[in-house]
């Protein structure tokens, strides 16, 4: 009988979320695509480039399905890369040697742009910073790899060979990296995950005493304060680059939840876990004050009363600590698939959590880990971002900071039936003051006789990126009255006033 009350509960709460779930016309929607071991793409190394194409076009398609509006590509995972225009090695995760590039050349990341931008979906190139290998077998790297033309750069620490951040020239060479796609590919942001310095391990050391004594000991009392330095000036130097040569790319990073606990600082989070500020040397919060970042992305992959690190509490702290920059919490999509989770077991847990964000006005959105959780539908819950909370469309929210100036109208906007519906036609509006070129447009219908208001995410019927001056509605209804509106937006997805026309179905 208690099991079975239990799970009329449960259902109670799913159609509560059912029949109430708030959204909003700006909403981040992201997922990573992760390419380190294969875990999301492509399925296999070795794969022909034609296999390895569809794979990326069926996870675009199937995010694309479920309301998803970006994703974090993963081209740098181990000092190697996912993209033919730039100075590391091919992954071996692409072609199953380091070094050696696809069998029928292409450029996976151009790809991968091109398609997500043809689905209305940015891409932010996904970089691990400091990873240099994921074991430490010399004969796994390709003559060309880095830790065998600078072996001096690296420390090794849990059998792993990372880059030692107190270097200048590491600094330097990983920024330089980082413009390789900047300046060559068409991404709409720049995107590090949570390795910094390693986590800890026991009976480990991290080997820089050596790099301590040449760079720090002299300016800094204390080797852990010039770790942490050794990060910010990285991030701080990466931000001032990547907005140097393209201002409106954006710029975001994706830590461990914990900043700090409470316990060891006033300031830190009520919370009993990890600290990225001590154990990885990240004074994460510090990079959003600063605004160093455009976005901050923390992993939050915990269920609500965590005794440790409970979801609601650290989703609070980010929030009162974003300091005008956007909040994207990560969320644990994978963790509803593992067996002793109970937390997540729950199958009201996420929803629960995208509910609990989306009342929190300084939080503009989620990531999801991973993408192959996402496609196995765990607990159901792709169904429950197609169906219901990403069921109408949404727009990026804006970076004021980097771009306040919006488009101007479109123009002449002109309606023509078909035998399928509607053609929509209109002219490129003029530039704008910031001489700034529209990069797309968004299309709204309204029955006639209704309120035109453009906030109306469920008035959307379609965001299209890219200089098409054209959309064909086959979804109008015979004998229908409908009012259609188009606005421009430019690259940061600053929206234009409206521009309108009645059209009349036969």
């Amino acid at each position: 009988m208690a099991a079975w009350l239990c799970c009329l509960q449960v259902q109670a709460q799913i159609d509560t979320i059912k029949q109430r779930y708030p959204t909003s016309k700006r909403e981040f929607r992201g997922v990573w695509v992760a390419t380190v071991t294969n875990i999301d793409w492509p399925s296999a190394p070795r794969l022909p480039a034609e296999r390895q194409k569809a794979e990326m076009l069926n996870i675009l398609n199937y995010h694309e399905q479920a309301g998803i509006n970006a994703v974090m590509f993963q081209v740098r995972p181990a000092a190697d890369a996912f993209y033919a225009k730039g100075r590391e090695p091919w992954s071996k995760w692409l072609s199953g040697q380091q070094g050696v590039a696809p069998s029928e050349f292409y450029d996976p990341l151009e790809f991968a742009v091109n398609e997500a931008h043809k689905r209305n979906m940015e891409l932010h190139a996904w970089f691990n910073p400091y990873r240099a290998t994921m074991d430490n077998n010399p004969n796994s790297v390709s003559a060309q790899h880095v830790t065998r033309i600078h072996p001096d750069w690296f420390i090794t620490y849990g059998g792993k060979k990372l880059f030692n951040p107190g270097l200048p020239d590491v600094r330097e060479y990983i920024i330089q990296v980082i413009l390789d796609v900047v300046k060559n590919y068409d991404v709409d942001g720049i995107h590090m995950d949570d390795y910094f310095y390693p986590y800890p391990i026991a009976g480990q050391r991290i080997n820089d005493q050596e790099a301590w004594k040449k760079y720090g000991e002299a300016e800094w009392e204390d080797i852990k304060d010039w770790r942490r330095n050794n990060v910010d000036t990285l991030i701080q130097a990466l931000s001032d680059s990547i907005h140097k040569y393209k201002p409106h790319m954006k710029f975001g990073i994706s830590p461990f939840g914990i900043w700090k606990n409470s316990g060891q600082d006033e300031e830190g989070s009520q919370t009993n876990g990890g600290s990225s500020y001590y154990e990885q040397f990240a004074d994460t919060r510090r990079w959003v004050e600063e605004g160093w970042v455009d976005y901050i992305n923390p992993q939050i992959y915990w269920h609500f009363g965590n005794r440790a690190a409970a979801f609601e509490k650290l989703t609070d702290w980010w929030s009162n600590n974003s300091f005008n920059r956007h909040l994207y919490v990560g969320m644990a999509a994978y963790r509803i698939g593992e067996v002793r989770n109970s937390g997540f077991k729950n199958p009201a847990q996420i929803p629960s959590q995208i509910r609990y964000l989306r009342n929190n006005p300084r939080v503009q959105g989620s990531v999801y880990f991973s993408s192959a959780s996402l496609r196995r539908n765990y607990g159901g819950l792709n169904d429950s971002l197609r169906n219901n909370y990403y069921k109408t469309p949404a727009l990026p929210p804006v970076m004021l900071w980097l771009d306040s100036i919006a488009p101007n109208a479109p123009r002449l906007l002109s309606v023509g039936a078909t035998q399928k519906g509607f053609l929509l036609s209109w002219q490129t509006p003029l530039l704008a003051k910031d001489k700034e070129l529209v990069y797309g447009y968004v299309v709204y219908r309204f029955y006639e006789g209704e309120k035109l208001n453009t906030a109306d995410p469920s008035r959307i019927i379609h965001i299209q990126y890219g200089p098409i001056n054209s959309y064909e509605d086959t979804t109008a209804e015979r004998g229908k009255r409908y009012v259609y509106m188009v606005t421009a937006i430019d690259r940061l997805k600053n929206e234009s006033d409206p521009v309108g026309i009645p059209a009349y179905s036969r």
